[in-house]
């Protein structure tokens, strides 16, 4: 099992990036606006997977004889549904470096911590408030920059992802709105993990490799 997409899921990557629209329109951004903005960087995205050899790993696992599937936009969905709901129970009075402090009570961050690899503020200082926080790690892959100045319209005070291209970054800083990378991996496995726990209460066994912090959330049933 793998979390981004391969073969023809690779292939169709922009079919699912009408999700951020209706994440931005649930943030405040008119849905017309939204999809207008989006047109054209899923236009972007669909011509740079054109040249890829999508089947390769397909192709691999069928000569290992292997099943293989990948669980890319579900597990970006339960991860950052899961922190936009803790988000928006706490206090809107958040500074930024709370909000990295509340991101490593998870511990997936907290591993990524101890391995420099996030949470970090790109855009922003420690003591700036935060505002109205938006967790943006769903869509397919990044979105385009026009959608930062939409989002700091519409009284978004700071992003919460997983990356970010430097082009948004930059239009981030000019709409002074704060931005916090909580990192790629970590944040994968928070969604990964979350479906894994489902699979592992059906007695599936979790051997995880390849960048996966396996922190299970099962219950274990103590031994009498």
């Amino acid at each position: 099992m793998a979390h981004h997409p391969e073969g023809k899921s690779l292939a169709a990557l922009a079919d699912v990036m009408p999700v951020q629209a209706d994440i931005w329109h649930r943030a405040g951004v008119p849905i017309n606006i939204g999809e207008a903005v989006l047109e054209g960087r899923q236009a972007e995205v669909t011509r740079s997977v054109m040249p890829l050899n999508h089947q390769r790993p397909v192709m691999a696992a069928a000569l290992l004889g292997l099943p293989f599937m990948c669980v890319h936009t579900p597990c970006d969905n339960l991860v950052t549904s899961r922190l936009q709901k803790n988000f928006d129970r706490k206090s809107d009075k958040f500074t930024l470096e709370e909000v990295c402090d509340e991101l490593k009570k998870y511990p997936e961050y907290k591993e990524a911590a101890r391995l420099n690899a996030g949470p970090n503020i790109v855009v922003g200082k420690e003591k700036r408030s935060a505002g109205r926080i938006m967790v943006d790690m769903t869509g397919g892959t990044g979105g385009p920059a026009e959608s930062i100045e939409k989002l700091a319209d519409a009284g978004v005070g700071t992003l919460v992802g997983m990356h970010i291209s430097e082009k948004n970054r930059k239009k981030a800083e000019e709409n002074n709105l704060n931005v916090v990378i909580a990192g790629h991996d970590s944040s994968d496995s928070i969604g990964m993990n979350l479906f894994l726990d489902e699979l592992e209460k059906k007695g599936v066994e979790i051997i995880p490799c390849s960048g996966l912090i396996r922190i299970s959330r099962v219950k274990k049933k103590k031994k009498k």
